[in-house]
């Protein structure tokens, strides 16, 4: 049954509850509260439980199925789009959040996204400087090698790693032009 903020039909009565669930109320006597003298109930008096008016615009945007409906105000600054935005609907519309499936398709989207990134940067002929990107020039006087080896780090399992995630990308694609540039130049 999917979530929803509406209060149940029935709501047990408190010995209901007491035999049902072990342990339940055992604070409801304000003398067996641990800061009873000190506790403030009337701090906001005018607080009520209604839902705020929902914000339009909502009916392209992702919902989990576990909800009804979206949350009353939710963020449009960065519509899905593209082949990464059909990845994450996708996901949004078949899998619940408990899912394994719904989040690695929600992960493979921003691989899409960041792959997409990057070739919007070569193809604008004004690509990222990914030596820049990687703090590289940043770490050279600072002792390098020695912080990045130093005892208690815990990245030092996969720290070999982080040169390849950053730069492998661009050079799969220093590789596929040099090899369209070979391909060209046969014919």
């Amino acid at each position: 049954m999917p979530y929803s903020a509406k209060r149940p039909l029935t709501t047990p009565s408190a010995d209901e509850l007491r035999e049902r669930i072990p342990g339940w109320g055992a604070d409801l006597d304000p003398a067996d509260r641990p800061a009873f003298p000190r506790e403030q109930t009337d701090l906001i008096p005018e607080a009520s439980a209604e839902t705020p008016a929902q914000q339009p615009g909502g009916a392209d945007r992702e919902r989990s199925l576990e909800h009804e409906r979206l949350t009353p105000v939710f963020g449009t600054a960065q519509p899905l789009h593209g082949v990464s935005g059909a990845i994450r609907r996708f996901a949004y519309e078949r899998f619940s959040e408990g899912k394994t499936t719904h989040w690695l398709l929600l992960v493979l989207g921003d691989r899409v996204e960041a792959a997409g990134s990057t070739l919007r940067s070569l193809a604008s002929g004004d690509p990222d400087d990914p030596v820049r990107r990687s703090g590289i020039l940043g770490e050279a006087g600072r002792r390098p090698v020695e912080s990045r080896t130093a005892p208690g780090r815990v990245d030092t399992r996969h720290s070999w790693m982080d040169p390849v995630i950053v730069s492998g990308p661009w050079l799969a694609a220093a590789g596929l032009v040099a090899f369209l540039l070979v391909r060209a130049r046969r014919r």
